[in-house]
């Protein structure tokens, strides 16, 4: 379409929001650490919209995409903008629970200022998957003229954009019935912009969607499936190569189980060969369960790949738990084995670690991860707490059963405590969700990780700056890791609704001090560390390192991990029956 053939303008302004802390400030950072996957998939889709000029030949779509972990959100501006072109909407996208307080109160100004305005995401979806009937929260969304979205866009964002540029939007559009085949879709994308303002020029994409397991405390099996839905290896090529050229090559594939992916084969060796033949020099993060070693030549070709960070949901070290959560595919007697797979092939290890199963007291808590500092090769350990999030079975069952939960959304994101537990109140239980922190990130055990990098030819400046962030984001900021940053903004007037806007001249030397003690306390514990980093790069012997971690198991009688209950004893005493898990 040329210039002159654009008689009519049409603004889609897309909007990742983020969430409270706990003193009404948006949590935002110059450098955010993640960038947002629901992000990238809507602005692709967007895009062709544009592309097929879906608003008839003499409308232009003009997209803009905000990520406001990273990005100070001003209705005002926007709202300007749109009207300027004539037309337009924002749409609040990849809205998770504890997202859902701040995607309201943006999208009450935006209605204020006459902006037609969309919420879509996880809560949203979830919410309408699992409960019988639309929450209070979502009728004051519909009450307030804000438009609902549920399920994934692939089928229905065209309509959404032809209905408000026609000014006919229904206030609620549900396609959780219908799952999209991804393949051949238009590819998740992200401006290089937007690209520029996370850390380390990572951006995302999703090869495919579905878990097959049911984790009671998942969401994701109930919004996208159990069904694995998958990009083509084609789609995949795509997505690296339109990055490359911005010069980005660093990925996270945010499937939420890579390994149960039907494709990860062809998908891997797509991508060694775009390594090995073409001289792609890729850094892959995925996301998979504790039997992926048991797949032939999975990890094999996920370091042949560029797989050089890999996500893991350990959850627990007690089979109880694991069985109370209906996370039978975790077998404590495989751990090791399949955490030394991944230590061959030389990549990072984070696994997500959950607090507050019913048999969890503040000593077990201390003692299991105890156990796995010494006896796991496992680098970051990401501690949650036992959530009930909208859209789960947990959050399910406690809605029907008459439960009490907290109020607050804002406080739905896994490191707040919403509801009772039978061995802990609810101070004690978030006081041993941040004692965990600090019993792993010790300087102690970080030097110890620091060790074992060494002997596994893991970079230890990239080891160095993992442990600086994780342990200055969980100890020092007091936010977890996963939706951290480098260098905290507070921008003063934008509190939470309610909360008083605190007058400039207390305000900056408050927040001046603070930014000061917190940077004096990462640059000492920095200096440590590169302190060690020096001694161990210049030690012949540092590849000679192990410890109880690093090697094989022989003998689970000497091992905690398998003494410690009468669970352990049984998952290390029963024998395994034959499995050869193929995808």
């Amino acid at each position: 379409m040329s210039p002159a053939d654009v008689t009519k303008r049409f603004r889609l302004v897309l909007i990742k929001p983020s969430h409270y802390d706990d003193d009404g400030y948006v949590i935002q950072w110059f450098r955010s650490s993640m960038p947002s996957n629901s992000l990238a998939a809507i602005y692709g889709l967007a895009m062709d919209c544009a592309e097929q000029q879906i608003l008839g030949d003499g409308t232009r779509l003009i997209v803009d995409a905000y990520d406001e972990t990273n990005t100070r959100i001003r209705p005002e501006r926007i709202a300007r903008d749109i009207a300027s072109a004539g037309a337009g909407m924002v749409g609040l996208v990849g809205v998770q629970s504890n997202q859902y307080p701040r995607a309201m109160d943006l999208a009450r100004r935006f209605r204020a200022l006459g902006i037609n305005v969309a919420i879509g995401g996880f809560h949203v979806s979830g919410t309408l998957a699992m409960l019988p009937a639309i929450t209070a929260e979502l009728q004051e969304a519909i009450d307030l003229g804000i438009v609902l979205y549920a399920g994934e866009a692939e089928d229905g964002l065209k309509t959404l954009l032809c209905d408000a540029a026609s000014d006919t939007l229904r206030p609620l559009y549900n396609h959780m019935a219908n799952l999209p085949n991804l393949a051949g879709v238009p590819i998740p994308y992200l401006p290089p912009d937007r690209i520029a303002r996370t850390a380390g020029r990572m951006t995302t994409f999703d090869a495919g969607r579905g878990c097959p397991f049911q984790c009671s405390f998942c969401t994701i099996i109930n919004v996208q499936g159990r069904m694995s839905r998958r990009r083509t290896a084609d789609d995949v090529e795509a997505i690296i190569r339109r990055n490359a050229l911005e010069g980005v090559q660093s990925f996270f594939i945010t499937d939420d189980n890579f390994a149960r992916n039907k494709d990860w084969e062809a998908i891997f060796d797509r991508l060694i060969a775009l390594r090995e033949q073409e001289g792609f020099s890729l850094k892959l993060t995925i996301q998979v369960d504790t039997l992926c070693h048991r797949i032939p030549r999975f990890i094999e070709k996920a370091g042949r790949a560029g797989v050089v960070r890999v996500f893991i949901g350990l959850e627990s070290i007690n089979p109880d738990s694991l069985l109370a959560a209906k996370k039978k595919q975790n077998r404590i007697a495989e751990y090791r084995d399949m955490l030394l797979a991944w230590k061959r092939i030389r990549a990072v290890i984070w696994a997500g670690y959950i607090i507050g199963f019913p048999a969890d007291t503040p000593a077990t808590v201390t003692r299991d991860i105890r156990i796995i500092q010494s006896e796991l090769p496992i680098d970051f350990l990401e501690f949650f707490v036992l959530t009930p999030l909208p859209g789960s079975e947990d959050h399910q069952k406690l809605v029907l059963g008459g439960v009490a939960m907290d109020t607050d959304l804002n406080r739905y994101d896994t490191f707040h405590v919403v509801t009772a537990h039978e061995k802990m109140s609810r101070s004690e239980w978030e006081q041993t969700y941040w004692t965990a922190w600090r019993t792993y990130y010790t300087y102690a055990h970080m030097c110890t990780l620091m060790r074992r990098a060494a002997a596994c030819r893991i970079s230890l400046g990239k080891m160095l700056s993992m442990l600086v962030s994780f342990w200055s984001l969980s100890l020092t900021e007091h936010t977890h890791p996963l939706e951290g940053g480098y260098l905290r903004r507070k921008v003063r007037t934008d509190r939470r609704p309610g909360l008083p806007v605190v007058p400039a001249w207390r305000f900056w030397p408050l927040f001046t001090m603070d930014l000061v003690a917190k940077l004096a306390r990462i640059a000492m514990m920095t200096v440590r560390l590169l302190v060690l980093r020096y001694r161990l790069k210049h030690d012949y012997t540092a590849r000679d390192y192990r410890d109880l971690a690093l090697t094989p198991v022989r003998d689970s009688s000497t091992l905690e991990l398998f003494t410690t209950t009468d669970s352990a004893r049984r998952a290390a005493g029963a024998k395994l029956r034959p499995l050869t898990v193929t995808h």
